[in-house]
């Protein structure tokens, strides 16, 4: 049985933002009601460019629909270049974290998101080069490619959890196993030269204050830095954090994910008690 965070099922009890708007300037309609999930997403702006209003429909679980009402709630006054930097795990992290196996309802709110400003911008042409890979779920080689790159993901079982591709029959696995390791290999030779303890500790201070720290402050929540031995970044968490029973979800799937996309994806987060 899955393990929700308090925050999860406030959003799935009591979502925000369920709707449509009446006169969006960008909609976006992502997943399928046949593979279980769906989502409709719509957003207007106000007179500055800023996302004045964001509305969702979702069709799934309890995961879906709370990734849903939570990324309509952080895009709200974000301009179209705030929002597109949002990420899959910042939504997860917003909701305190979510089970491995639920993670692809945040990567579906991250792609409706993406689709509705596109839409907004003019939507590109559809990428005929895109080959379904999974058939019992409708997910191309570029969706694997993606989720592998952007959440480091190394195994069949990650990508099933992040994209729902091989959940079925299991006949795409092999074929999973191939993107995988295609997309590692091209990932690896572009790696940094090898950084001294010192920058290493410097860029991960510099990632935590910028990319982390403010995620995980707006929920009450922070992180500090103990030590780094090796590739072992030793943090511990405070404030709301602290007495988080998802923190664990949190550290894995939002700080070390960020931590090894901007600096090493060899990093590894481990937690002292406070």
């Amino acid at each position: 049985m899955w393990e929700y965070t308090d925050k999860v099922k406030e959003h799935f009890l009591n979502p925000r933002n369920v709707g449509e708007v009446e006169k969006p300037d960008g909609v976006a309609e992502v997943g399928s009601i046949a593979c279980g999930d769906a989502l409709k997403l719509s957003f207007s702006l106000d007179e500055n460019q800023r996302i004045k209003e964001a509305k969702f429909k979702t069709f799934g679980c309890a995961s879906a629909i709370a990734s849903s009402s939570a990324l309509t709630e952080m895009i709200k006054g974000m301009t179209l270049e705030e929002a597109a930097k949002v990420t899959n795990q910042d939504i997860a992290a917003y909701l305190g974290g979510l089970p491995d196996e639920k993670m692809h309802c945040s990567v579906m709110g991250k792609e409706a998101l993406e689709k509705a400003i596109e839409n907004y911008r003019g939507a590109p042409a559809a990428d005929t080069g895109a080959k379904i890979v999974c058939e019992c779920f409708g997910v191309t080689d570029r969706e694997i490619e993606r989720a592998v790159r952007e959440n480091n993901l190394t195994t069949v079982e990650e990508v099933t959890n992040y994209t729902k591709a091989g959940g079925g029959c299991g006949r795409c696995h092999d074929e999973i196993r191939q993107i995988i390791e295609r997309v590692r290999a091209e990932i690896k030779p572009a790696t940094v030269a090898k950084l001294t303890n010192i920058q290493k500790i410097r860029k991960i201070e510099e990632a935590l204050e910028r990319e982390i720290r403010p995620s995980l402050k707006h929920d009450g929540g922070d992180i500090e830095l103990i030590d780094v031995v090796g590739d072992r970044v030793i943090v511990a968490v405070r404030g709301a954090c602290a007495s988080c029973k998802a923190s664990d979800i949190t550290l894995k799937h939002f700080v070390e994910a960020r931590l090894r996309e901007l600096i090493s994806p060899d990093l590894t987060i481990e937690e002292v008690a406070p």
